[in-house]
């Protein structure tokens, strides 16, 4: 029996990316948010609630669905193997360079050994403007069908009106989102076009990363796989 195979394009939900935001196959739009981190265990008991009611008050303000989403990968060392190999490059006295190489050594085998993982945070902001039509349509339906027989037609300009009026939409929840985290002391900024890229990227090429990760670990010690 013949196994069928579908491409890459075809398992992908993504359709492009562009000024920020990844457009999906179902119509909506989607903007990143990687957000700082906040040691929670060192707070006071008054902080700890303060924060706590903060970002009650965050979630509670929200009139739209955001995804909290925590990416977790081994500690990638190859870009700090790198800067110690060219210190020691450049390292005139032996015993300091002597000294250097022990210490490459000993934080790869660390690593090797240890499971070290990195995480990252992000909030994922979303705007669908099928949903946010057949909303405004029992709002106000004369407006509504009105504005989606306008979607898809371009300004002077060249630029995608439907574009447009959804990347405002989106960003104005971005926005929402970036000022409720901050007030529970937490920072957010949007990722661009390129970092949205490279992000998904990773999640849909874990294996290629890692395999990559570990080559020029091993380049950068001299071995050989």
């Amino acid at each position: 029996m013949a196994i069928s195979s579908k491409s890459t394009q075809e398992i992908v939900p993504i359709n492009e990316i562009r000024e920020g935001v990844a457009v999906f196959k179902d119509g909506s739009l989607k903007m990143i948010l990687m957000t700082s981190t906040l040691n929670f265990a060192l707070k006071s008991e008054d902080e700890q609630s303060a924060i706590i009611m903060q970002y009650q008050n965050f979630l509670n303000s929200l009139d739209f669905p955001i995804q909290f989403f925590i990416e977790s990968r081994k500690l990638d060392i190859g870009n700090y193997i790198k800067t110690l190999e060219d210190a020691k490059a450049e390292q005139t006295n032996e015993l300091l360079k002597i000294q250097t190489k022990e210490y490459i050594d000993f934080i790869k085998n660390f690593v090797k050994s240890t499971n070290i993982m990195s995480k990252t945070f992000y909030v994922v902001v979303a705007y669908n403007p099928v949903s946010s039509a057949v909303s405004s349509i029992k709002k106000n339906p004369f407006g509504a069908i009105m504005k989606i027989f306008r979607g898809g037609k371009k300004n002077d300009s060249g630029k995608d009106v439907s574009f447009e009026e959804s990347r405002l939409q989106l960003q104005q929840r971005a926005d929402v989102v970036r000022q409720g985290l901050r007030s529970a002391g937490i920072r957010a900024v949007s990722l661009n076009t390129e970092e949205l890229i490279e992000l998904f990227y990773k999640l849909f090429n874990p294996g290629e990363i890692e395999k990559n990760s570990v080559q020029e670990l091993q380049i950068s010690g001299g071995e050989k796989s």
